[in-house]
Protein backbone atom coordinates (compact mmCIF):
# COMPACT_ATOMS: atom_id res chain seq x y z
CA UNK A 1 0.00 0.00 0.00
CA UNK A 2 1.27 3.47 -0.89
CA UNK A 3 2.35 5.63 2.01
CA UNK A 4 -0.29 8.39 2.55
CA UNK A 5 2.52 10.87 3.12
CA UNK A 6 4.12 10.21 -0.28
CA UNK A 7 0.99 9.38 -2.29
CA UNK A 8 -0.17 12.03 -4.78
CA UNK A 9 -2.94 14.24 -3.45
CA UNK A 10 -6.32 12.67 -4.23
CA UNK A 11 -8.90 14.75 -6.10
CA UNK A 12 -12.54 13.73 -6.18
CA UNK A 13 -14.74 15.19 -8.91
CA UNK A 14 -18.48 15.34 -8.28
CA UNK A 15 -20.84 16.01 -11.16
CA UNK A 16 -24.29 17.56 -10.98
CA UNK A 17 -27.74 16.70 -12.22
CA UNK A 18 -28.30 15.52 -15.80
CA UNK A 19 -24.64 15.04 -16.74
CA UNK A 20 -22.72 11.75 -16.60
CA UNK A 21 -19.55 11.46 -14.54
CA UNK A 22 -17.54 10.66 -17.70
CA UNK A 23 -17.85 14.33 -18.66
CA UNK A 24 -14.98 14.92 -16.18
CA UNK A 25 -12.57 12.78 -18.27
CA UNK A 26 -10.57 15.74 -19.72
CA UNK A 27 -10.10 17.11 -16.20
CA UNK A 28 -8.84 13.74 -14.96
CA UNK A 29 -6.09 13.70 -17.57
CA UNK A 30 -5.08 17.28 -16.83
CA UNK A 31 -4.96 16.76 -13.07
CA UNK A 32 -3.05 13.50 -13.36
CA UNK A 33 -0.45 15.27 -15.52
CA UNK A 34 -0.24 17.95 -12.82
CA UNK A 35 0.71 15.34 -10.21
CA UNK A 36 -2.64 14.62 -8.59
CA UNK A 37 -4.52 11.33 -8.27
CA UNK A 38 -7.98 12.21 -9.64
CA UNK A 39 -11.17 10.16 -9.73
CA UNK A 40 -14.72 10.96 -10.83
CA UNK A 41 -17.08 8.52 -9.08
CA UNK A 42 -20.61 8.15 -10.35
CA UNK A 43 -23.65 9.05 -8.28
CA UNK A 44 -25.38 6.11 -6.58
CA UNK A 45 -27.59 4.45 -9.16
CA UNK A 46 -25.63 5.82 -12.12
CA UNK A 47 -24.38 3.24 -14.60
CA UNK A 48 -20.90 3.10 -16.12
CA UNK A 49 -21.84 4.82 -19.36
CA UNK A 50 -24.25 7.42 -20.66
CA UNK A 51 -26.09 4.81 -22.70
CA UNK A 52 -26.55 2.36 -19.84
CA UNK A 53 -27.71 5.12 -17.48
CA UNK A 54 -30.28 6.32 -20.00
CA UNK A 55 -31.54 2.76 -20.30
CA UNK A 56 -32.04 2.39 -16.53
CA UNK A 57 -33.27 5.75 -15.18
CA UNK A 58 -35.18 4.15 -12.33
CA UNK A 59 -31.92 3.33 -10.54
CA UNK A 60 -31.40 7.08 -9.94
CA UNK A 61 -34.94 7.81 -8.77
CA UNK A 62 -35.34 9.03 -5.20
CA UNK A 63 -31.64 9.71 -4.59
CA UNK A 64 -31.34 12.80 -2.42
CA UNK A 65 -28.58 15.15 -1.31
CA UNK A 66 -27.81 13.28 1.92
CA UNK A 67 -27.55 9.91 0.18
CA UNK A 68 -25.32 11.28 -2.56
CA UNK A 69 -23.10 13.06 -0.02
CA UNK A 70 -22.80 9.90 2.07
CA UNK A 71 -21.86 7.96 -1.06
CA UNK A 72 -18.96 10.32 -1.77
CA UNK A 73 -17.95 10.31 1.90
CA UNK A 74 -17.63 6.54 1.69
CA UNK A 75 -15.45 6.89 -1.42
CA UNK A 76 -13.25 9.40 0.41
CA UNK A 77 -12.87 7.05 3.38
CA UNK A 78 -11.11 4.59 1.06
CA UNK A 79 -8.55 7.07 -0.28
CA UNK A 80 -4.90 7.19 0.88
CA UNK A 81 -5.17 10.86 1.91
CA UNK A 82 -7.82 13.54 2.40
CA UNK A 83 -8.73 14.83 -1.05
CA UNK A 84 -9.49 18.02 -2.82
CA UNK A 85 -13.16 17.87 -3.83
CA UNK A 86 -14.24 19.64 -7.01
CA UNK A 87 -17.94 19.77 -7.77
CA UNK A 88 -20.15 21.24 -10.46
CA UNK A 89 -23.78 22.30 -9.96
CA UNK A 90 -25.26 19.99 -7.29
CA UNK A 91 -21.78 18.52 -7.08
CA UNK A 92 -20.65 21.96 -5.92
CA UNK A 93 -23.19 21.85 -3.10
CA UNK A 94 -21.97 18.39 -2.13
CA UNK A 95 -18.34 19.59 -2.26
CA UNK A 96 -19.20 22.31 0.26
CA UNK A 97 -20.88 19.78 2.56
CA UNK A 98 -17.88 17.43 2.43
CA UNK A 99 -15.49 20.31 3.15
CA UNK A 100 -17.57 21.41 6.15
CA UNK A 101 -17.57 17.81 7.39
CA UNK A 102 -13.77 17.83 7.42
CA UNK A 103 -13.50 15.21 4.69
CA UNK A 104 -11.54 17.40 2.25
CA UNK A 105 -8.43 19.56 2.49
CA UNK A 106 -9.92 22.03 0.01
CA UNK A 107 -12.95 22.32 -2.24
CA UNK A 108 -13.93 24.00 -5.48
CA UNK A 109 -17.65 24.62 -6.05
CA UNK A 110 -18.37 25.50 -9.68
CA UNK A 111 -21.80 27.03 -10.35
CA UNK A 112 -22.86 25.29 -7.12
CA UNK A 113 -26.41 24.23 -6.41
CA UNK A 114 -28.32 26.51 -4.07
CA UNK A 115 -27.59 25.95 -0.37
CA UNK A 116 -29.92 26.78 2.51
CA UNK A 117 -29.83 30.49 3.28
CA UNK A 118 -29.51 31.70 -0.30
CA UNK A 119 -32.49 33.95 -0.94
CA UNK A 120 -32.30 35.30 -4.52
CA UNK A 121 -34.33 33.28 -7.02
CA UNK A 122 -33.68 34.86 -10.44
CA UNK A 123 -36.25 34.37 -13.18
CA UNK A 124 -33.81 32.39 -15.33
CA UNK A 125 -33.30 29.92 -12.48
CA UNK A 126 -37.06 29.55 -12.06
CA UNK A 127 -37.43 28.85 -15.77
CA UNK A 128 -34.58 26.31 -15.73
CA UNK A 129 -36.02 24.37 -12.80
CA UNK A 130 -39.74 24.71 -13.47
CA UNK A 131 -40.09 21.77 -15.88
CA UNK A 132 -39.08 19.47 -12.99
CA UNK A 133 -40.56 21.31 -10.01
CA UNK A 134 -44.01 21.93 -11.50
CA UNK A 135 -44.82 18.21 -11.28
CA UNK A 136 -44.70 17.03 -7.63
CA UNK A 137 -44.40 13.39 -8.68
CA UNK A 138 -40.96 14.21 -10.14
CA UNK A 139 -39.67 14.36 -6.55
CA UNK A 140 -39.59 10.56 -6.56
CA UNK A 141 -38.65 10.04 -10.21
CA UNK A 142 -35.60 10.36 -12.43
CA UNK A 143 -36.25 12.96 -15.10
CA UNK A 144 -34.41 13.72 -18.34
CA UNK A 145 -34.09 17.18 -19.85
CA UNK A 146 -35.26 17.81 -23.39
CA UNK A 147 -32.79 19.23 -25.90
CA UNK A 148 -34.53 22.60 -25.66
CA UNK A 149 -34.38 22.61 -21.84
CA UNK A 150 -30.68 21.73 -21.95
CA UNK A 151 -29.94 24.57 -24.36
CA UNK A 152 -31.60 27.04 -22.00
CA UNK A 153 -30.22 25.69 -18.71
CA UNK A 154 -26.73 24.63 -19.79
CA UNK A 155 -25.94 25.73 -23.32
CA UNK A 156 -27.29 29.27 -23.59
CA UNK A 157 -23.74 30.72 -23.90
CA UNK A 158 -22.85 28.26 -26.68
CA UNK A 159 -23.76 27.88 -30.33
CA UNK A 160 -26.83 25.73 -30.88
CA UNK A 161 -24.67 23.10 -32.59
CA UNK A 162 -22.32 22.79 -29.62
CA UNK A 163 -25.16 22.73 -27.11
CA UNK A 164 -26.92 19.99 -29.06
CA UNK A 165 -23.70 17.97 -29.37
CA UNK A 166 -23.12 18.15 -25.60
CA UNK A 167 -26.72 17.14 -24.98
CA UNK A 168 -26.32 14.02 -27.10
CA UNK A 169 -22.92 13.15 -25.64
CA UNK A 170 -23.31 13.66 -21.91
CA UNK A 171 -26.87 14.06 -20.66
CA UNK A 172 -28.56 11.45 -18.50
CA UNK A 173 -31.75 11.39 -16.42
CA UNK A 174 -31.35 12.89 -12.97
CA UNK A 175 -33.24 12.35 -9.73
CA UNK A 176 -35.75 15.10 -9.08
CA UNK A 177 -35.35 14.90 -5.30
CA UNK A 178 -32.22 17.12 -4.92
CA UNK A 179 -33.92 19.92 -6.84
CA UNK A 180 -36.98 19.75 -4.57
CA UNK A 181 -34.75 19.63 -1.47
CA UNK A 182 -32.78 22.71 -2.49
CA UNK A 183 -35.82 24.71 -3.61
CA UNK A 184 -37.60 24.21 -0.25
CA UNK A 185 -34.51 24.47 1.99
CA UNK A 186 -35.32 27.94 3.33
CA UNK A 187 -38.75 26.79 4.44
CA UNK A 188 -37.46 23.93 6.59
CA UNK A 189 -35.68 24.04 9.92
CA UNK A 190 -33.51 21.09 8.91
CA UNK A 191 -32.56 20.60 5.28
CA UNK A 192 -30.07 18.38 3.45
CA UNK A 193 -29.13 21.50 1.47
CA UNK A 194 -27.73 23.14 4.62
CA UNK A 195 -23.98 23.77 4.90
CA UNK A 196 -22.07 25.00 7.96
CA UNK A 197 -20.82 28.26 6.44
CA UNK A 198 -19.49 29.57 9.76
CA UNK A 199 -16.99 26.75 10.29
CA UNK A 200 -13.54 28.17 11.03
CA UNK A 201 -11.33 25.07 10.97
CA UNK A 202 -11.94 23.95 7.41
CA UNK A 203 -9.81 24.01 4.31
CA UNK A 204 -9.98 26.71 1.63
CA UNK A 205 -12.99 27.00 -0.66
CA UNK A 206 -13.13 28.43 -4.17
CA UNK A 207 -16.50 29.27 -5.68
CA UNK A 208 -16.66 29.76 -9.45
CA UNK A 209 -19.59 31.36 -11.25
CA UNK A 210 -20.54 31.69 -14.89
CA UNK A 211 -21.91 35.14 -15.61
CA UNK A 212 -24.39 33.82 -18.18
CA UNK A 213 -25.50 30.77 -16.19
CA UNK A 214 -29.27 30.24 -16.19
CA UNK A 215 -29.38 27.18 -13.93
CA UNK A 216 -27.31 28.71 -11.11
CA UNK A 217 -27.17 32.43 -11.91
CA UNK A 218 -24.31 34.63 -10.74
CA UNK A 219 -26.54 36.30 -8.15
CA UNK A 220 -27.13 32.93 -6.50
CA UNK A 221 -23.41 32.10 -6.29
CA UNK A 222 -22.64 35.56 -4.89
CA UNK A 223 -25.35 35.10 -2.26
CA UNK A 224 -23.88 31.73 -1.27
CA UNK A 225 -20.40 33.25 -1.07
CA UNK A 226 -21.70 35.99 1.24
CA UNK A 227 -23.00 33.37 3.69
CA UNK A 228 -19.35 32.51 4.45
CA UNK A 229 -18.52 36.06 5.59
CA UNK A 230 -18.44 35.03 9.26
CA UNK A 231 -15.86 32.29 8.69
CA UNK A 232 -12.16 33.19 8.91
CA UNK A 233 -11.30 30.33 6.55
CA UNK A 234 -10.38 31.17 2.95
CA UNK A 235 -13.45 31.54 0.74
CA UNK A 236 -12.71 32.92 -2.71
CA UNK A 237 -15.02 33.78 -5.59
CA UNK A 238 -14.09 33.94 -9.27
CA UNK A 239 -16.49 34.96 -12.03
CA UNK A 240 -16.20 34.04 -15.70
CA UNK A 241 -18.58 36.59 -17.23
CA UNK A 242 -19.23 34.93 -20.59
CA UNK A 243 -19.73 31.34 -19.43
CA UNK A 244 -22.90 29.34 -18.87
CA UNK A 245 -23.69 26.22 -16.86
CA UNK A 246 -21.81 23.96 -19.30
CA UNK A 247 -18.50 25.62 -18.41
CA UNK A 248 -16.80 22.47 -17.06
CA UNK A 249 -17.45 20.24 -20.08
CA UNK A 250 -17.88 22.48 -23.11
CA UNK A 251 -15.12 23.43 -25.59
CA UNK A 252 -13.67 26.05 -23.20
CA UNK A 253 -13.45 23.75 -20.16
CA UNK A 254 -9.68 24.22 -20.00
CA UNK A 255 -10.08 27.87 -18.97
CA UNK A 256 -11.90 26.80 -15.81
CA UNK A 257 -9.60 23.84 -15.17
CA UNK A 258 -6.41 25.89 -15.49
CA UNK A 259 -7.74 28.52 -13.10
CA UNK A 260 -8.71 25.80 -10.62
CA UNK A 261 -5.24 24.23 -10.76
CA UNK A 262 -3.56 27.60 -10.26
CA UNK A 263 -5.76 28.33 -7.26
CA UNK A 264 -4.97 24.94 -5.70
CA UNK A 265 -1.27 25.59 -6.11
CA UNK A 266 -1.67 28.92 -4.31
CA UNK A 267 -3.33 27.04 -1.45
CA UNK A 268 -0.43 24.55 -1.40
CA UNK A 269 -2.69 21.52 -1.72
Amino acid sequence: MMNPVTAPRSVVFVHGLWVHSDAWDPWLGLFEAAGYAPIAPAWPGEEGSVELTRANPGALAGRGIDEITAHYAQVIDGLPNPPVVIGHSFGGLIAQKLLAQGRAVAAVAIDPGQIKGVKPVPLAQVRAGLPILKRPRNKHRAVALTKRQFRFGFGNALSRDEADELFERWTIPGPGLPLFEASTANFKKVSPAAVDTRKADRGPLLMIAGGKDHTVPLKVVKAAHSLYRNSPATTDLEVFPDRGHSLVFDSKWREIADYTLAWLRRQAV
